[in-house]
């Protein structure tokens, strides 16, 4: 299950037989070495179509699997060895679940192949890879375009690799469709405030792993859940959410879901980690190019860094695309960003710990909209122990989507007064 890409191109693997009516089960998933190669395996219910490819700076290898679950529990996770680093899992697109391998040197695919169940073993996936230096991978890659495989279905050179006839109709090497916002409930004449709620990470991207092992990701998507019902509960908001389940969207999917839904308001949550288990606190975050300081600039690179994490390729981005995410956003919006940021900080602050220097500046991609006010809230630390409590109870949640709701009262009050004024 590992995807081997270059800079410029993808090249896919697509193997399986017809996908079964019940949902695919990964069972069991280890990583083995030699001197020759590094081996990844995984132990799944049924046969399925796989696609396998690399990509570079870097060095991951992909795997495109149909949705699947994976049953693997925390304490037989497959620990790095060899030439793999890390490993992720989780859904990529509806109807796709995705493996990403970091790869901490150079390499390429020697084999990739399904073992049939034996030996009271299930169905087997198994993909070798070799190291290789930098010139040779993308010697390889460019080799590859050229396809070619051996009989036995394994690359003859670089990292192309044989097709089967059952492909994975799920997998796409062009640039994913942008999935429809869910809609705010309203009538042709509503004027009411749209309010996208963004929760941070997702699918194959957990975010930040706090000390009890929980996953960003599904904080982020509690909060958002809490604050859209107890928004579209008020009757005053048209609130949408830019996911509403467990799945990994681009940081640039996220600004124009915000853009096709016309948003008023625009708030990503997420939830921090520091190397010190001491640091905890709530912060929020609006657009500047120049970071308010080394941790704000860290924090943003990092968050940036999510689709990298997720194994997308960027080689289909326009470059009006690249202008969304590189442009800074107008002036007036980033002072309308400032302005929420500062009233939530208030808010929050009476219902919680907040960090020194609540608010702090830094170049966030996702809040790069040139017409939409946005900020990023950090709802607290994940790394220190009693604060990562506190961020899984529901009293605590309660709590923060309040204060929340109580700036945006007050924002879109300040606005509605500009505007008679």
């Amino acid at each position: 299950m590992l995807i081997l890409v270059w800079m410029l191109a993808s090249i896919g693997v697509l193997v399986g037989s017809a996908p079964a009516a019940a949902q695919p089960v990964v069972e069991a998933a280890r990583i083995g070495e030699t001197p020759e190669r590094t081996r990844f395996v995984m132990e799944l219910s049924q046969d399925v179509p796989y696609r396998v490819f690399t990509l570079p700076d870097p060095f991951r290898v992909v795997v495109d699997l149909p949705e699947l679950r994976w049953s693997v529990n925390e304490s037989r996770q497959p620990k790095a060895r060899g030439l793999i680093t890390g490993l992720r899992f989780g859904l990529f697109a509806p109807g796709t679940s995705r493996v990403v391998l970091d790869m901490g040197k150079p390499a390429q695919l020697q084999k990739v192949f399904m073992i049939p169940p034996g030996d009271g073993k299930p169905h087997r996936l198994v993909i070798d890879m070799e190291q290789v230096t930098r010139a040779q991978y993308f010697a390889a890659a460019g080799q590859a375009r050229a396809g070619g495989t051996r009989g036995d279905g394994t690359a003859r050179s670089g990292p192309t690799l044989a097709t089967s006839q059952a492909p994975l109709v799920a997998a796409r090497t062009g640039p994913l469709p942008t999935p429809k916002p869910q809609p705010p409930t309203a009538t042709p004449a509503d004027t009411r405030p749209i309010v996208v709620i963004d929760p941070g990470h997702g699918g194959v991207d957990p975010g930040a792993i706090g000390v009890s092992g929980a996953y960003e990701k599904n904080i982020a998507l509690d909060y958002g859940r809490a604050l859209y019902a107890a928004l579209k509960a008020s009757g005053r908001y048209r609130p949408v959410m830019t996911r509403s389940t467990d799945v990994f969207l681009k940081l640039r999917q996220r600004i124009a879901l915000a853009h096709k839904a016309k948003g008023d308001l625009f708030i990503s949550l997420h939830a921090n980690i520091h190397r010190s288990g001491k640091i905890r606190g709530a912060s929020v975050y609006t657009l500047s190019e120049t970071a308010s300081d080394k941790e704000a600039a860290a924090i943003a690179a990092a968050e940036n860094a999510a689709d990298v994490l997720a194994g997308v390729d960027f080689t289909d981005q326009t470059g009006d695309v690249r202008g969304i995410l590189i442009d800074l956003a107008q002036r007036e919006t980033m002072n309308l960003s400032k302005n929420f940021a500062n009233d939530l900080v208030v808010e929050v602050g009476k219902e919680v710990k907040l960090l020194r220097n609540t608010h702090r500046f830094a170049g966030f991609a996702v809040l790069k909209s040139p017409t939409i006010p946005s900020v990023l809230f950090e709802i607290g630390y994940m790394s220190n122990r009693q604060e990562e409590r506190l961020l899984r109870s529901r009293a605590h949640r309660d709590k923060v989507v309040a204060s929340i709701i109580r700036a945006i009262d007050g924002f879109f009050r300040k606005q509605s007064a500009t505007s008679r004024s």
